[in-house]
Order: structure tokens, then sequence, then C-alpha cells
């Protein structure tokens, strides 16, 4: 039987539900988020897919992945060598276009033999698909036993405030060498590497339908106006103008 060059398939969450194990495929995988939010763990980073976007895991790269309550995902499966797609993991905005293709493609039955149409149609979307824009929404981690120590809490806990001067008094160093190795392990400063965890929780979260005021709680900020400022200023938008411009795609 002839070999699709792409297949997608639809998946819906009904909890919170998480691969525990990492795994990978011979061919590349991109999940595309229409509602609700997936983040994927892979070697030294952890990647958001917030609604109307797409991560991309190129082929062979071992991974996890746990998608929020309410979900719905398209997967879709591309065979290696043909697409123009990124080397390493991304963040992709999905058009309306392509994200419409990726529907239509998982409506229809992959097990039978692929006819012309359908490969026409793979064909357009591949095209489309290498030209969407990527987004760096990712946290940076690393196996540096300090590194992980610290970014394992603030996973776990992403309200601790515990300083750098404080990590550096635990982990027995000097808050310059500590800071001089996060920035040189994630290419942040602390205050930028804990932030952008900040962002990726909030995202989550707040496609998960968690109010403004309980996400800014679950982070530890003073204030909701606090917890806007950083999210306008990393996104340009407040989370409200964000959304509200996500919703406007579907």
């Amino acid at each position: 039987m002839f070999e699709q060059s792409a297949i997608a398939l639809q998946v819906e969450t009904q909890k919170d539900d998480a691969e525990h194990l990492a795994h990978r495929h011979r061919k590349g995988q991109l999940i595309l988020s229409l509602h609700g939010a997936v983040t994927c763990e892979v070697a030294e980073a952890l990647w958001l897919v917030p609604p109307q976007h797409a991560v991309w895991i190129p082929g062979m790269t071992a991974h996890r992945c746990r998608a929020t309550v309410n979900a719905l995902l398209f997967f879709l499966f591309i065979e290696p060598g043909v697409a123009v797609m990124p080397d390493r993991c991304c963040t992709v905005a999905i058009s309306p276009l392509v994200r419409e293709m990726i529907r239509y493609l998982a409506a229809k039955d992959h097990t039978s033999s692929s006819d012309s149409a359908t490969e026409k149609l793979v064909a357009l979307l591949l095209e489309h698909l290498s030209d969407a824009p990527i987004e760096e929404l990712h946290f940076p981690i690393s196996g540096h036993p300090k590194i992980k120590r610290i970014s394992d809490t603030l996973i776990a806990d992403p309200g601790d405030r515990t300083t750098l001067r404080q990590w550096a008094d635990r982990l027995a160093t000097s808050e310059r060498s500590l800071a001089r190795l996060v920035e040189n392990s994630t290419g942040l400063t602390f205050g930028r590497w804990r932030q952008q965890l900040h962002l990726m929780i909030a995202l989550s979260q707040l496609a998960e339908g968690q109010p403004v005021q309980t996400v800014a709680g679950n982070l530890g900020y003073d204030s909701v106006n606090a917890f806007i400022t950083m999210f306008k200023k990393a996104l340009c938008k407040s989370p409200t103008q964000y959304f509200s411009s996500l919703s406007k795609l579907t």
C-alpha cells in the first residue's frame, strides 16, 4: 500500500493527561492544540503549545507530553524528508488554512489507500507548514545538577520566590558563580529564566479556564496587576487580549 506523506489524528482529553515515559517516533510529529494547552518535555527544554499553536518534534526525538483537562488536539505525523521542517523542537503559530487542512486530514480514514486528492492536500499542507512562524514558547532546562535542582523546584512550586542569593547559599556556591552558571546553561538571567517558566505556566492554566486572579496567586505574584504587567511585557498583550486574539482564529 502507498505510504501517505503525512497522517493526522484527533485526540480529546477529559482529564489531566500525562505521558510518564519519554518515547520517540520515526516520523516527525506536530501537536496542534485547538482548545486547552499541551506541555512537551524534551532534552533541555519544556515546550508549550497554547491554543491555535503547535509544537514540532523532529523524528527520533525523545519526548513526553502533558495535556490540560479540556484539550482538543491533533497529531500530524510526517514522513522523514518530505517537508522542510526545523531540525529542533519549536512552537509554531498555525494559520486557519493549515488548521483546517489538518482537521480535514484527521477526519479521513488513514487506514485506506491514499488517493491523489489527499496527496495533493498533504503536499499543500506541508508547503504552508514549512512557512509557519516560529515562536520561542519554551523553558530551557539543563542536566547540570544545580540547575536541575532549581528547575525541578520551580516546576513543582511555581510560586517559589527563593532569590538567587538564597539559592546560592543552598547550593554552597557564590551568587555570582550561580548567576553565570544559570545564564551559560539556559541563555537567560535567573530572573528572565524564572519569568519564562511563569509565562508558560500562566498560558497553560489560562487556557484551561482558570481565572487571571487564580493564576497570579499560583505563580506567587503580590497582585494581579503585577502579573498582568509581566504578561504584557512578554507577549505585548494582556491575558484577556491574548486569548481574545486566539479565539478570533477559530
